[in-house]
């Protein structure tokens, strides 16, 4: 058979090779032009976009993990934890004042634990149990020894008072507590109530100055270290936790976290950039969602160890990171603000932290803590503790709170809805259905209720339950889950915190209810009404407490009466700081108290014709507030 090419001239087979080649040149060529073109059109008008779809395909590798987990069977909180005691049981799990816990020392610790509450307490499961305890390793013994008998453990904050306290076993349905040994004490006022309730009192101690107090130390000394035949086994989609969120109310609210919601918290840390051979300090109190659940879980979803402080010292901070080599840390607001403002010291340039995570972060204290404390990944976030949404930062950009592109929004569907500013309640058409705020403007921030956002309401409250519900948003039967927070979009898709709606403010990394404080302040007698809310204070994050009060008839202000009120009936955080006297009360059409214009004329005597007052922690008393008081508080001289 003779090859065609021997057949054919040599200068056309030189032609059609030339031609080949412009053809193949003009094809490489136009390609490499539209794939240049998309790029500049990408860098111009889509500049995050390979940074966001990194982050994708890094939740889906977490997803993947997690669903290949529990194909295995490690599926809860709880789960987790017992599948990295057995795989890693000797790996350091708990450092905390010169005491560190392996893996495995919590698993046992906290199977004794579990056989004194079940032996002794006949605690099963479905069994509502409270814990009032301070940061330490028995507090996460004491969990998960409940957890592993099946019950439902709500973790109370210790700053609470008696009022408050009772309320929250009535809302929870708790029957039992376990409280700490340094705890006891401020037990005396609400012992009484408890044992006419039948409520359960356990201390964490091996004697008690109370009677009717049970000791558990002692018991525990005793119990077997082994593994509990028979636990029960927990539904993915039923409640794990009560963890209690300020609200309206006026009293603190009972928010049921799921064991779905509980298991992906423990991804936060690592989505941050955590690794498992990280030393993660945690200095927030365990009660609160962010040291429980993201930063207790996010080691036990590493295999990572925890540092763990009984209270955050601005002062040890970072001689505490040196000390222990850490390299992450968990932030609020609050505390970063409070590193700026220490003094220098050595070991704030010694230090190895890579990571800082966590949420309020206020952009000028952010740009300071970047220039100060070196290259620090700061990883801001937002998330809610009654539902799974939420946003991280994973960017360099300062200020945000995360993005809200278009893969944002596979992972987990929210919208941003236009709202009244009067009312914040949202705008809908004639149709009934909401509006979406565009880019630049503020919204509301809502999330479809789903299978993977859940929202299991607060226990004894279904009328505080429904309000957080938005119907009928952009279709027939849709159900929203509405955050109360309000968010910018901008138009590079960045996210803002802008301000929560509602009787709530934040102060000092705590939620304050404007409700509860009224009707404290509302029971001295010489106060006819109150009206409670937050300013905002130059340099500080979220917002001062500040009540405006009418007196009753022929009654003067009690500044050192009030003060020593506050002391025994509120935690510091929910203090105001600054009073207004007024002759009476403004309110709406429906005898709702006015908050809006008192917010706006903050505590400043030039805009304020009535008189003001400051509180003076120094004289234990409320003190006129002077123009130049008011211009030191302002300029930082006084502090807050």
């Amino acid at each position: 058979m003779v090859n065609i090419s021997e057949r054919l001239p040599a200068d056309i087979l030189w032609r059609a090779h030339v031609k080949m080649m412009v053809w193949v040149t003009w094809m490489f060529t136009t390609f490499a032009a539209g794939l240049f073109a998309i790029l500049v059109f990408q860098r111009m008008n889509y500049p995050l976009f390979w940074v966001d779809l990194i982050y994708y395909l890094n939740l889906r590798k977490v997803g993947k993990a997690l669903k290949y987990r529990m194909q295995r069977g490690v599926i809860t909180y709880l789960d987790s934890f017992l599948y990295q005691a057995k795989k890693m049981p000797d790996k350091a799990f708990i450092v905390f004042e010169g005491q560190t816990l392996t893996y495995q020392d919590v698993d046992k610790r906290s199977n004794q634990f579990a056989k004194v509450f079940r032996t002794e307490g006949g605690l099963k499961k479905g069994d509502i149990v409270a814990l009032l305890m301070s940061n330490e390793p028995d507090f996460i013994c004491v969990w998960f020894g409940l957890s592993k008998l099946g019950c439902e453990v709500a973790f109370l904050n210790f700053n609470i008072k008696s009022k408050s306290l009772l309320y929250c076993f009535e809302s929870c349905g708790a029957k039992s507590l376990v409280v700490g040994a340094d705890l006891v004490s401020s037990l005396g006022e609400v012992l009484p109530s408890l044992k006419e309730n039948a409520i359960e009192v356990w201390v964490t101690d091996i004697g008690c100055p109370h009677e009717g107090v049970n000791t558990l130390l002692d018991k525990v000394e005793q119990a077997s270290d082994m593994a509990l035949p028979g636990c029960p086994r927990a539904d993915l989609m039923s409640n794990f936790l009560f963890i209690f969120t300020s609200g309206t109310t006026g009293l603190p609210k009972a928010a049921r976290v799921g064991h779905l919601k509980a298991v992906m918290c423990m991804a936060f840390l690592r989505l941050c950039g955590a690794r498992s051979d990280d030393n993660i300090y945690i200095t927030l109190p365990l009660y609160h969602m962010t040291a429980s659940l993201l930063g207790i879980g996010g080691c036990i979803q590493l295999g990572a160890t925890c540092i763990l402080k009984k209270k955050f010292s601005a002062s040890q901070f970072w001689k505490d990171c040196v000390k222990h080599n850490v390299t992450v840390f968990q932030y609020v607001g609050e505390l970063c603000r409070y590193l700026v403002n220490q003094p220098a010291v050595p070991e704030e340039s010694a230090h190895k932290v890579r990571v800082a995570a966590g949420s309020g972060l206020r952009a000028d204290v952010w740009r300071e803590f970047a220039r100060r404390f070196g290259k620090i990944n700061v990883r801001e976030a937002y998330g809610l503790t009654e539902a799974s949404i939420g946003f991280v930062n994973y960017t360099n950009e300062i200020g945000p709170i995360g993005r809200a592109g278009y893969f944002n929004k596979l992972n987990m569907p929210f919208e941003f809805l236009s709202c009244d500013p009067q009312t914040y309640e949202p705008i809908r058409t004639d149709s009934g259905r909401c509006v979406k705020a565009n880019k630049g403007e503020t919204g509301l921030l809502v999330a479809p209720v789903s299978v993977m956002n859940p929202f299991l309401g607060y226990a004894g409250n279904t009328l505080q339950s429904e309000k957080k519900l938005l119907r009928d948003v952009f279709k027939e039967g849709d159900v929203y889950f509405n955050t109360g927070d309000l968010m910018l979009q901008d138009h590079r898709d960045f996210v803002y915190f802008r301000d929560r709606i509602g009787d709530t403010f934040r102060w000092k990394g705590e939620n304050v209810a404007t409700t509860e404080v009224s009707e404290i302040l509302g029971s001295l007698d010489f106060l006819q009404e109150v009206n409670v809310y937050g300013v905002t204070v130059p340099g500080y994050e979220g917002r001062a407490g500040m009540a405006a009060v009418v007196l009753k008839m022929d009654q003067k202000l009690d500044g050192k009466k009030l003060y020593n009120h506050l002391v025994q009936s509120l935690p510091a955080y929910s203090w105001p700081w600054f009073l207004r006297i007024q002759t009476s009360i403004d309110v709406t059409e429906t005898f709702k108290q006015q908050k809006r214009k008192l917010v706006l004329e903050g505590f400043s005597p030039d805009a304020v014709q009535e008189s003001l007052y400051f509180l003076d922690l120094s004289q234990r008393d409320y003190v006129p507030l002077t123009q130049s008081l008011h211009d030191d508080i302002v300029s930082g001289k006084i502090r807050l």
